[in-house]
């Protein structure tokens, strides 16, 4: 079940959700260090983590699913943000480059269907980086957070999820061994527990980072009839290929 947009940007806007976002932003551009040139896509909720590619990236966009809701980003400036339904992206094919999903893959109904239509859009060569909770970590387990929503992930199972939809799974990073406090002296030391989890390979961080791969060498699913919506999005964009499924 998808996460309130409301309670989202809600989290975002207090003292942890800002701890969070900064920890988590800084393994995603450890990860990605370079866009310079590219098309970088956020997915799901995402935005919060979107603005340190925007000087850099040639395009950036985010997309937010349907049944969350959607809001205006950024602010005071020509809107990068659109409402969709996450297994019908309207996006041509092979048009992006980097695709970040946040607060997606453990909410989404159709997480396979999801990953499919992701596929459809990236370009030969293009890459996935999926963020998702922790099955291990504390922040999972706490519904006060939006990490402590959704489906949570093993590593491995994360890894099985992307395998399933032609990915190949490339490097993995953990963010959010800070505990889940609004404590000020608690998160003013959010760094020393991040830089001593990661130093150790602790298994209890609160997110899990996994880059993949698109699989340009593994057999399309077998495409089916086009619903309405296809047919529209595909008179939008001019004639793009239908998603797989």
């Amino acid at each position: 079940m998808w996460h309130d947009v409301v309670d989202l940007g809600a989290f975002y806007a207090s003292r942890p959700g800002l701890v969070a976002q900064r920890m988590i932003r800084r393994q995603i551009r450890a990860l990605w260090p370079d866009t310079r040139g590219q098309s970088v896509l956020g997915l799901g909720f995402a935005t919060p983590y979107l603005r340190p590619f925007r000087d850099e990236a040639e395009r950036v966009i985010a997309i937010m699913p349907a049944a969350q809701g959607v809001l205006p980003w950024p602010r005071d400036e020509p809107g990068l943000v659109a409402l969709a339904d996450e297994a019908e992206l309207p996006l041509a094919e092979g048009s992006i480059d980097r695709a970040l999903l946040v607060h997606a893959v453990e909410c989404s109904e159709q997480s396979r269907a999801m990953l499919r239509e992701i596929w459809r859009v990236l370009a030969g060569g293009g890459r996935l980086l999926v963020v998702a909770p922790n099955r291990r970590g504390i922040w999972a387990r706490l519904e006060r957070t939006p990490f402590g929503h959704g489906h949570p992930f093993s590593p491995a199972q994360l890894s099985r999820l992307l395998r399933d939809s032609l990915f190949s799974p490339l490097r993995s990073a953990s963010a959010l061994y800070v505990p889940p406090s609004a404590s000020r002296t608690m998160l003013r030391f959010a760094g020393a527990w991040e830089g001593f989890g990661g130093r150790w390979g602790l298994p209890f961080a609160g997110v899990l980072l996994v880059e993949a791969s698109k699989q340009v060498y593994a057999a399309q699913p077998e495409r089916v009839a086009l619903s309405t919506r296809e047919r529209a999005y595909r008179a939008i964009i001019g004639g793009a290929e239908p998603a797989p499924r």
